[in-house]
Formats: structure tokens, sequence, C-alpha cells
């Protein structure tokens, strides 16, 4: 399980800044093009698995559950916040949303033809990655695909670098060193956008978006 300290904390802040981060960040796909062709495309190759069923994980107030939904997917969501689950039922009332955690998902195994992570991962610390990484693995069905969001540190030789997030306390990844480490947990790299902050942009490091597939048939030995 995550630390409970790092969990509680990042659960306790997202909830007290619920709202403003739904009004925040409900229109961010409409203004962002680059966004929403790497969610179509995670959506074309998720239908090809698991009948299309998706979950967004850390789906916060569910505007991009929602566009997941409108791309023909059986999208839900799951958050560790309450208060966000919340203004995501209230928002898309046809819609399901559940709390929950990404270190002990409530779902069967290899249900998902996708999983998104959109930066949901970076308040994880470092050590505990594995353990959310080893459920998205068990969650997928063979052949299913990641598609996971992050911010990029600037340096190879410091991998994993802390950084002063609004919210709660956050990590950047070198994206070779996460790719590397998703591959040790049975996913393996298959795409990666990578883009440049604007002058205007909320988040100001290179964004990495990047897609991953489980393998279709074999064993995979899990470093767990």
């Amino acid at each position: 399980m995550l630390e409970h300290d790092a969990l509680s904390v990042t659960r306790d802040a997202y909830d007290a800044v619920a709202l403003t981060y739904a009004q925040l960040f409900r229109d961010t796909l409409r203004d962002s093009p680059l966004d929403r062709a790497i969610l179509g495309a995670f959506a074309e190759v998720a239908r090809a698995s698991g009948d299309g069923q998706v979950a967004d994980l850390g789906c916060g107030p569910g505007h991009v559950t929602a566009h997941l939904d409108e791309l023909g997917l059986a999208a839900f969501g799951v958050d560790a916040s309450p208060a966000m689950i919340e203004l995501a039922r209230q928002a898309y009332p046809g819609l399901r949303f559940d709390v929950g955690s990404m270190t002990a998902l409530d779902i069967a195994d290899g249900a998902l033809g996708g999983v998104l992570s959109r930066w949901s991962v970076i308040h994880t610390p470092p050590r505990e990655l594995p353990v959310i990484l080893t459920e998205f693995h068990r969650v997928l069905a063979p052949g299913g695909h990641l598609l996971i969001c992050f911010s990029a540190s600037e340096d190879a030789s410091h991998p994993t670098q802390v950084y002063d997030h609004t919210v709660a306390p956050a990590y950047r990844w070198w994206p070779d060193h996460l790719a590397a480490t998703l591959r040790e947990y049975g996913l393996a790299e298959v795409a990666r956008m990578v883009t440049e902050p604007e002058p205007t942009d909320r988040r100001q490091f290179r964004q990495v978006q990047l897609l991953a597939r489980k393998a279709r048939t074999g064993a995979v030995q899990l470093n767990t």
C-alpha cells in the first residue's frame, strides 16, 4: 500500500480545492488539440481489447471521463478524493464514478481495454510507484493499453525530482526512466508525446503522455 501520509495528504488537499480545480480545468481539452488527439488514439486502441471498457484513474471532476465516453468508450472514473467524485457525479450523472485508490482497485483482473492515468501518479512517492503499476497491469486485458501522463524531469542522472505543486507535493520523471519502469511491470511503450510549456501554461515543465501496452500472450514476471 502507499504510505498512508502521502495518500491522505493528497486526498485531503484535493478535497479542499475540488470546486476551484473543477472550474479551472473543465475546459482544458477544448483548448488543447494535442491532448484531444492522443486521447483519440488511446480510445481507438482501447476499443480493441476489453470491450472498450476504460478506467480513468485519478479522474478528478470527471471531464476527461466524459470525453472518453463521447469517444465511444465504456468509461468510468475513480478518484481518492470524495469531493472530486461528488462533483463528477453531479456534472455527469449518466456516468459511473467511484471513490477508490490506485493501489487497490476494485476492478476484476483483465477487465479493461484501457487505463488512463492523467497526471494522477505525480503525487506518488517514487518507491511506491510499483504498487500502482502492478495494479495497472492486473486490471488490463491482454493487449490493453495504458496512457500515463506526467511532468518530465530535466536531468537523466536524476530520474525523479520533487517539485512544488500547487495542491500537494509532486514528482517529475525522466521519460526514459519511467518507460523502463513500465516495461519491468509488463507494460511496453508504443508511443509518447512530449509538449513544451507555453508561457501561459499552468504546468511549467515539459509534459509527457506515454502510451504503453500489456502483452497479448505469455506470462510476465513482475518485479513485485
